[in-house]
């Protein structure tokens, strides 16, 4: 990516990001472009679809859920078009490595709600659990255990008893107990490979690193 280009993509992107310096974003424009070119060298429209969004998810953070990781690529991209483009990649990694407590819960519940409603619904929250438990004991089909979890969800984070947990339900119960922030499977990557990323990238080391 020619020089003058990049130092204005980073400007530009470092208005809205505060969360990283400015060399920093320019690392990770770098690393978005070196997934999106191709070996001849030449860029793909410059952004991410959703097979190579959920290959790094799984080789560099970790995750191994692909509803989940759908997800999660759903809530980066921002604008719908089903892609991530270089300034929804920054904006999603700065809530993944260094987001505060109020927006990676944010981030949870629009993964959890995802269709827009502002709800977790009872079937959503079905779906999840079986699908989470589905990938810890994929030999076990137990629909009657999972209700019974859902019902203990719902009893424990809808506190206005409405059967869906929203927003304000989420937060209460998850400011109560900060173990209930990924209670419908993991969407957010673990210290250790956040450190891991920010070691590599930060220091510039190449992508093949990975």
């Amino acid at each position: 990516m020619e020089q003058r280009a990049l130092k204005k993509l980073v400007e530009s992107i470092s208005k809205t990001v505060k969360s990283f310096k400015k060399s920093e974003i320019e690392c990770l424009i770098r690393l978005f472009y070196s997934f999106v070119e191709k070996p001849s060298g030449k860029l793909v429209n410059a952004r991410l679809d959703c097979n190579t969004f959920r290959g790094i998810l799984h080789n560099v953070f970790g995750m191994t859920d692909d509803m989940l990781m759908n997800r999660v690529f759903f809530v980066f991209d921002k604008d719908s078009d089903n892609y991530v483009s270089v300034q929804e990649w920054v904006k999603g990694l700065a809530v993944f490595l260094r987001g505060t407590f109020e927006e990676k819960m944010k981030f949870c519940f629009e993964v959890y709600y995802l269709t827009g409603d502002g709800y977790i619904s009872r079937e959503k929250i079905f779906d999840m659990l079986k699908n989470s438990l589905s990938q810890q004991s994929p030999e076990e089909d137990n629909d009657e255990g999972i209700r019974e979890l859902v019902e203990i969800s719902l009893k424990k984070m809808d506190h206005d008893n409405d059967g869906k947990i929203s927003f304000a339900d989420f937060e209460k119960a998850v400011r109560k107990d900060r173990l209930l922030l990924e209670a419908f499977g993991p969407c957010l990557p673990d210290a250790k490979n956040c450190l891991h990323f920010e070691a590599l990238v930060f220091r510039n080391k190449p992508p093949a690193s990975f």
